[in-house]
């Protein structure tokens, strides 16, 4: 991945439009995604796709946008398919494209505010959602078939046109520069205002965009998603805390549909106390978790907060930023990282 700085959103801002420079720069550093993931974005045979996130000076959780499987489009699905052996988890990667997409980048970033007694697009198209469950007498989104979700997905696409009055991109390129500034106005959205406000951060610093390759944690029993601190932020005691889950994406494991397992016997609880730890169901995971921690507290001199997926048995860290944690914690954790000259 790479990251597009916050100057670039603050020039963006002020001048409303991309220059020239950034749009070569974000050519390049693509080019040298495709050579890691080996897979080129926009490519029907070996498509790359794309997560386009926020990423503030200081951490605000939840009050800028993101855009998920950026580069899906109906000529990049058959390559998709073939690459995952899957036509229902692509189609449902798409439907979650088309309606992140609809509500961040064409209606969101475009209309201020919606007119009062009307519905979101995004309201709309998960009636849409309801109204397939409910002829199909399903109840969670994962009984979705590949036939039902082309269908939604179709569907979607008629709505969108019909209420906000434009098609819904099938070029990759417009699905990733309509998602880069749609996260750089979102730096102006009404929450984001509101909790620089509440926070005292400043109105002048911009966010930055954090482009990186989709890695997918639900493609079956050798993948998973997790998050974890890398002390315990309760007691501060030098050990990895958090939850993991197997065959499952990102918000999986915060949504509270699944109650997610320990990382290790540290991070147990009572509803977690005969689940599986990481620590001995993926072992070669856990222990590279184990020395990234090392990593990322020399570099920051501080406990982190992590996300990270595994795909078929390989690791990818998402996102870092320092960890919340109660005073007894923070006393703690102090001291140790004194004791280790990790801080004067």
């Amino acid at each position: 991945g790479f990251t597009i700085t916050t100057n670039c959103c603050v020039d963006y801002l002020k001048n409303h439009s991309i220059p020239d420079a950034l749009i070569s720069d974000v050519k390049n550093a693509i080019l040298i995604i495709e050579s890691i993931m080996k897979s080129k974005f926009g490519d029907r045979k070996s498509p790359l796709l794309l997560s386009i996130r926020s990423g503030s000076r200081q951490s605000m959780p939840g009050m800028m946008e993101t855009v998920l499987n950026v580069g899906l489009t109906e000529k990049t699905i058959p390559g998709l398919i073939k690459r995952f052996k899957s036509e229902r988890f692509v189609y449902d990667a798409y439907r979650r494209l088309i309606m992140m997409y609809a509500d961040v980048v064409m209606e969101k970033s475009k209309y201020k505010t919606i007119p009062k007694g009307t519905l979101s697009i995004r309201e709309e198209l998960e009636l849409i959602m309801d109204n397939i469950k409910e002829k199909n007498n399903i109840t969670c989104d994962s009984e979705l078939k590949a036939e039902e979700l082309k269908k939604m997905s179709s569907l979607f696409k008629k709505k969108i046109k019909s209420k906000l009055g434009e098609e819904f991109p099938e070029d990759p390129e417009k699905q990733l520069w309509g998602a880069i500034e749609a996260v750089f106005k979102s730096w102006n959205g009404k929450r984001a205002i509101h909790y620089r406000k509440i926070e005292n951060i400043p109105n002048n610093w911009g966010t930055a965009v954090n482009v990186q390759a989709m890695v997918f944690g639900n493609l079956g029993n050798k993948s998973g998603t997790g998050v974890a601190f890398t002390r315990n932020p309760s007691t501060g005691i030098n050990k990895l805390y958090g939850e993991w889950l197997s065959n499952a994406q990102g918000e999986d494991v915060v949504a509270g549909i699944r109650t997610p397992n320990p990382i290790n016997n540290h991070s147990r609880n009572k509803e977690s106390r005969n689940l599986p730890t990481l620590e001995s169901h993926f072992t070669v995971i856990y222990n590279q978790l184990i020395k990234i921690k090392k990593i990322l507290e020399n570099h920051f001199s501080d406990m982190q907060d992590v996300e990270f997926t595994f795909e078929n048995n390989v690791l990818w860290m998402l996102q870092t930023r320092s960890g919340k944690r109660n005073g007894k914690s923070a006393l703690k954790i102090a001291m140790d990282m004194l004791n280790k000259n990790l801080i004067s």
